[in-house]
């Protein structure tokens, strides 16, 4: 008899020798693929590491770090997900470039998202004695975590030119085709941020102080990174730069247009897992850091996954820009398949290991308990949640801008009502049941906005 693990191993080996042998015709888009997403699979997957690690870090200093680490996150997330556009408007409109071979398109698209990056940058740095306190009362945070986590974030706000330069700069990376450069820098970063933060916390006792300087200082390593590779490999392109016009308003206007609109799908998002903080809150300390612990289980999930949708963004984008559909409905199909698959890998890990997962994060009884309880949750949303991030990535690449927001803020509204009711009703479960919701709706409507036009989506 087979184990369920054999069980799932026989699974993926037959159905990658299927497709290897009964299906030559698609292997060269699934090379593609693979070119681009085994890179960014990598790379996605040591950015959680970060958060794990410094969650980690405070899980064994006490509930109150952990706590409060994981809301100063959280803080960042939403803050820097709001600005998402500058990588992912920045790899689809490069994309499209790129498949129009239209070089002087393709370096002031990095132009205007590094303009853009470090001006934004400068409002937050300004705006930070504001942007902390109403950004922890919004998450309902407790008086017991406040002064950790203003402590944490008025380290870490400085690491904001390099943070959001580094969006402009891998999204442009992507859009290119050039997935292993977007490899090189996230390895190097994490790397650095996991060393000087073990350093700074365990042989120097900085507490939640060495994990925020370890962002930052790793941030700025990598921002430099950034800047030699592209010298090294593209420094052709300054010149088309100038002779484009980078300056022309008119050429900014698209830009921005798109940007506005992915900038309100992503402050939707944003909202959504800064209310499931709040929430939790509400449920007390002890079900807050238990939430703090499981979704990281999540990150690994979306950031794994994300390797599909990052290489879904680069060949919709290319294939859209080039007027080759066949080509892109083959990367639209097989990017749903490879991302269905890497899902399931996910849920069988969190079903087989959860529970040793939970104790790498947090050697405290009670909150391991606690979360052990809500750990199922966590072998279904993988399943239920990884179509709805290859949509975002093909959207991106068509630069649907319009119809990614209209999603978004539609699958917002069914994921707030479940909230008020299962999560009323069924406290912290019903509040996990209500994310599985929200995620299964943002993939039910961007289906069907795609059935309807297809890769001519606004």
């Amino acid at each position: 008899m087979l184990t369920r693990l054999e069980g799932v191993k026989l699974f993926l080996f037959l159905t990658l020798h299927h497709i290897w042998l009964f299906m030559p015709a698609h292997r060269k888009i699934n090379r593609e693929i693979f070119n681009l997403a085994g890179p960014n699979i990598l790379s996605n997957i040591s950015v959680p590491l970060i958060s794990s690690v410094d969650t980690a870090l405070m899980g064994h200093l006490s509930s109150t770090h952990l706590g409060a680490v994981g809301l100063g996150a959280m803080l960042f997330n939403f803050l820097y997900w709001n600005f998402g556009f500058l990588r992912m408007g920045t790899t689809g409109v490069t994309a499209q470039a790129y498949g129009r071979s239209d070089r002087p398109e393709i370096m002031t698209n990095l132009a205007r998202s590094l303009a853009v990056a470090w001006a934004i940058s400068f409002i937050l740095i300004l705006s930070q004695s504001v942007i902390g306190p109403f950004g922890f009362y919004l998450l309902n945070t407790p008086e017991t975590h406040m002064d950790f986590t203003l402590e944490y974030f008025h380290i870490r706000i400085w690491a904001a030119p390099a943070t959001l330069g580094l969006y402009a700069m891998m999204g442009w990376f992507f859009g290119m085709q050039n997935a292993l450069y977007p490899l090189i820098l996230t390895v190097f970063i994490n790397i650095t941020n996991i060393a000087l933060s073990v350093l700074w916390v365990n042989y120097y006792d900085m507490g939640i102080q060495g994990v925020a300087w370890g962002t930052l200082v790793a941030q700025y390593l990598g921002l430099m990174a950034a800047i030699l590779l592209w010298v090294y490999r593209y420094k052709k392109h300054w010149l088309d730069l100038l002779r484009d016009g980078f300056w022309k308003w008119a050429a900014f206007q698209p830009f921005f247009n798109l940007n506005a609109n992915i900038f309100i799908r992503t402050v939707c998002l944003s909202f959504a897992f800064g209310f499931f903080y709040n929430r939790s809150a509400n449920y007390g300390a002890l079900v807050l850091d238990a939430n703090v612990v499981l979704l990281q289980f999540l990150h690994w999930m979306s950031y794994g996954v994300d390797g599909f949708a990052y290489a879904a963004e680069s060949l919709s984008g290319k294939y859209r820009g080039a007027v080759r559909e066949n080509r892109f409905k083959l990367a639209v199909k097989w990017s749903f398949f490879w991302g269905g698959v890497l899902a399931l890998l996910y849920a069988s890990i969190y079903g087989f290991m959860g529970r040793p997962l939970i104790s790498l994060f947090t050697d405290i009884e009670a909150v391991q308990t606690t979360a052990a309880i809500f750990l199922p949750w966590m072998i279904v949303l993988p399943i239920a949640g990884f179509a709805s991030y290859i949509w975002d990535g093909i959207f991106v690449g068509i630069t649907a801008g319009k119809s990614m927001r209209n999603a978004m803020i539609a699958a917002l509204v069914v994921y707030l009502i479940a909230v008020f009711t299962l999560g009323v009703r069924y406290e912290n479960h019903g509040l996990w049941a209500s994310l599985l919701i929200f995620l299964l709706a943002r993939a039910v409507f961007q289906q069907y906005l795609y059935t309807k036009k297809g890769w001519n989506l606004p």
